[in-house]
């Protein structure tokens, strides 16, 4: 049975979010979360009904429509239209581990009690996420400005019967899904579908997935380019701890220090060194790398905070006897840190494309494009080419969607962050980088047997001896696609990489 995790209203870590995830858990609001939903949705009811007062979004039109007031009556038709008027998005398919992270983070969000939300409304979220029943949502269309609200209102169409969602493996409209588990649709009360469409979840969920893949790869960039540097016969002095106390950037420092440890014991390093200075490429892996990492610690930070944020609007005090009307769901600090993390991310591709080149120019006693035969064989010549091909892409990827806006809504929202593009792109941009460490791990482990007998560190050749049963030595031509598409599994699959 997996695990339930309690959604009590404590802080949710980055770590428990992938345990989350990756182990399948289930999810359940505890009892405070409960009376806290609860309190709010009377609260908030109870103040509709006894004041004439102009409320945003509750007794009135949204956007520049503001000033337009809504009659009692109308306040549930009001929520419903929301949801159906703004499920404009269209383009691709969200992944649906960014879609299941969405319902988390969104659940997570509405349970503090400050969105004015029904009960009920949050439990079918918490359904659809433990049944794996993931709405269709589409990856253009949000502005990332009154929050992700095109993406949002696709997430929650189904909650009243609308829209389509996914349910193993198949494509459905959500009315039968509803029927299948005998849930009736959520009837909409005054302000739910603004609680649920005003947020960033839709760029918090692609910034954390992308995020959490991201350290993954600084750790392997390392552990490759370690290995890169032993079969391209590197030297470790750039290493050495005492040019990194000088400049102690962290990330600089843990960079060499990984480095190090990992090649502790090879044979090829202790061999004299022919060559005073090696490239930039092996020589400032700790700065390069470390800077990466020093980004990622900067943007774990920024998303720890807004996945323990209330990002919907106006937002309710109940205790205060406040119904406030702000920017939360402005995506303004995620969609500089989206661009942050690309970038930084982009670089862990860039250095690793110049090694990969490196290994195949017939330097260092190593042949050209590291085949016996070259000429005959062409060797891993395209690989490199395809390990460029991707990095150039990512350039295009980096031009950072935050220095954009566009006005909207009759300029009552003059402003917007664009967050939903920069999250989008770092989450192509985090594909492509793992598909260029894997190229560098193929040519590099391609490179090591040329170095034989002599053997790099017992971590390394225990990695390589793993990789080797997924992708052999290549002695003449073949189809190095696949060998490719093994490699990439091999850097997502192997437990390996978690001690290392």
């Amino acid at each position: 049975m997996p695990h339930v995790h309690t959604i009590s209203g404590e802080q949710l870590s980055l770590e428990a979010i992938e345990a989350i995830l990756q182990e399948r858990q289930t999810l359940a609001l505890s009892e405070e979360a409960e009376q806290r939903i609860v309190s709010c949705h009377t609260y908030l009811q109870q103040k509709i009904s006894s004041t004439d007062k102009s409320i945003y979004g509750i007794n009135t039109g949204f956007g520049a429509l503001y000033h337009k007031r809504i009659a009692q009556p109308d306040l549930g038709q009001l929520q419903r239209n929301l949801l159906m008027s703004h499920a404009c998005g269209t383009g691709p398919e969200v992944p649906q581990d960014v879609v299941k992270l969405m319902l988390l983070l969104k659940i997570q969000s509405l349970a503090y009690g400050h969105s004015g939300v029904q009960l009920q409304t949050v439990k079918r979220l918490i359904d659809f996420f433990n049944r794996e029943v993931y709405p269709v949502l589409y990856q253009q269309g949000s502005l990332g400005a009154s929050g992700d609200l095109a993406p949002l209102a696709h997430l929650c169409l189904p909650l009243i019967g609308m829209g389509d969602v996914s349910f193993q493996g198949y494509k459905l409209a959500s009315e039968h899904v509803l029927e299948m588990f005998s849930w009736g649709p959520i009837e909409l009360k005054a302000k739910e579908g603004l609680a649920l469409l005003n947020g960033t979840q839709f760029m918090a969920a692609y910034g954390v997935l992308a995020l959490l893949q991201s350290r993954r790869l600084s750790r392997q960039a390392d552990v490759i380019g370690a290995l890169s540097l032993d079969a391209f016969a590197g030297s470790l002095e750039p290493f050495n701890a005492l040019i990194h106390r000088l400049r102690p950037h962290k990330g600089q420092v843990d960079t060499a220090s990984a480095v190090r440890t990992v090649l502790e014991g090879s044979e090829l390093m202790q061999q004299e060194k022919q060559h005073v200075q090696d490239p930039y490429s092996f020589r400032c892996i700790p700065q390069v790398h470390g800077a990466t990492k020093d980004t990622l610690s900067y943007a774990a930070q920024v998303f720890l905070t807004e996945v323990n944020a209330v990002t919907d609007n106006p937002i309710v005090f109940p205790e205060e006897d406040e119904i406030l009307s702000g920017g939360n769901f402005h995506g303004q600090p995620l969609a500089l840190a989206l661009d942050y993390m690309a970038i930084a991310v982009a670089e862990l591709g860039s250095i690793s494309e110049r090694r990969t080149y490196q290994l195949i120019a017939g330097l260092r006693h190593l042949p050209e494009f590291l085949v016996a035969t070259p000429g005959l064989d062409s060797g891993f010549m395209i690989s490199q080419y395809t390990a460029a091909s991707i990095v150039s892409q990512n350039k295009q990827f980096c031009s950072p969607a935050s220095i954009d806006s566009i006005t909207s809504s009759n300029n009552q929202e003059d402003h917007v962050s664009m967050g939903a593009n920069a999250a989008t792109k770092l989450y192509q941009v985090v594909q492509n980088v793992e598909r260029i460490l894997a190229i560098e791990l193929l040519h590099a482990a391609q490179a090591l047997e040329f170095r034989r007998p002599l053997k790099t560190s017992p971590a390394l050749e225990k990695l390589v001896a793993a990789y080797r049963e997924k992708v052999s030595f290549m002695p003449a031509d073949r189809v190095l696609h696949y060998d490719i598409v093994a490699s990439v599994a091999f850097l997502r699959e192997s437990p390996l990489w978690q001690d290392m």
